[in-house]
């Protein structure tokens, strides 16, 4: 199909699924064609090592990215997503939990009510105690840092408008970030409960490293959000607050030597006032190589941290 004639692309990460992924296919290609638009559905094949690729060649229409390695779902949704051609795209797990037919609701309240994006709210998961544990507490650690507005940015299940993604590169375990990622560039956000399917099939991909992985782009995120302009005002402002430290605590130690005689050697207040003084000139000295960074950032691309073997288009 012609890149304006695609009205939505459906992008679907997928690894290990060789139970799950038929079925899923033609669910999305029922539900799309309840929407009755033009489409496209794109599988990332993440570097599976069971039978999926074989079963994906099988399918059509359909077009494949298929990976040299595993490089994780957040490289495996954005070269989905880069080689999308749709005005939508909607995006969901590869394991067969997510609805495709929620996609037509979601769609219909980010144009009725004119959203960039509207994510998926699981409200009755159908995961283990232990996955629901954690995502409660990422939520709440999530609600104080990035606050997305947004109850539940774990799920995969969304529809986006095409524009949200031109200058947004996912990297790491970014894309449960996405929501905070958007509203900090300016983008309205809405949600909608969908439904939520217990696993039937394969082994889940969680695992206790997504936990400390995830609260890392999250810090990173925080971060992005109050300084990715302005880094110095952080670094300088700690800086700033070292040196004054060390500056009094420099006045007091030449008081007591000048007025009370006291002897300074027995003390380590001067090598302190030194220390903090010296800590605070690296502090403003990081701000300022920060602040270049950070435009250096903003005036030039960077290298895409996955490598596609081939896509292949079944029509």
């Amino acid at each position: 199909m012609e890149q304006e004639r695609i009205f939505i692309s459906v992008v679907v990460p997928i690894y290990n699924e060789e139970g799950a992924v038929k079925e899923l296919y033609n669910n999305i290609i029922t539900a799309l064609n309840v929407i009755n638009k033009p489409y496209e559905v794109i599988f990332v094949n993440d570097g599976s090592t069971d039978s999926t690729f074989k079963i994906l060649t099988e399918l059509c229409p359909l077009k494949i990215i298929n990976f040299r390695r595993n490089f994780g779902q957040t490289a495996a949704m954005d070269a989905g997503i880069k080689k999308s051609m749709g005005k939508y795209i909607a995006t969901l797990d590869g394991d067969g939990q997510n609805d495709p037919a929620d996609i037509a609701r979601l769609l219909e309240k980010l144009e009725n009510d004119n959203f960039d994006l509207v994510c998926g709210w699981r409200k009755k998961r159908k995961d283990t105690f232990f996955k629901k544990f954690f995502s409660r507490c990422a939520a709440q650690l999530r609600k104080k840092m990035i606050n997305d507005g947004i109850h539940d940015s774990g799920c995969t299940l969304k529809v986006y408008k095409k524009e949200c993604f031109r200058h947004i590169d996912l990297v790491g375990e970014m894309h449960r970030f996405i929501p905070g990622i958007l509203k900090i560039k300016g983008f309205r956000i809405g949600e909608l409960e969908v439904n939520h399917f217990e696993r039937i099939s394969g082994k889940t991909k969680y695992n206790i490293w997504r936990g400390p992985k995830g609260a890392l782009d999250m810090f990173s995120v925080w971060f992005w959000r109050k300084y990715s302009s302005r880094p110095l005002h952080l670094f300088g402002s700690i800086g700033l607050l070292i040196i004054l430290i060390s500056g009094a605590a420099g006045l007091l130690a030449l008081y007591r030597k000048i007025f009370t005689g006291m002897d300074l050697s027995d003390t380590a207040m001067t090598q302190l006032s030194m220390f903090g003084f010296f800590t605070g000139v690296q502090f403003l000295v990081f701000g300022l190589l920060a602040d270049i960074l950070s435009k250096t950032y903003f005036s030039s691309t960077k290298d895409e941290i996955y490598t596609i073997k081939e896509i292949i288009e079944n029509k």
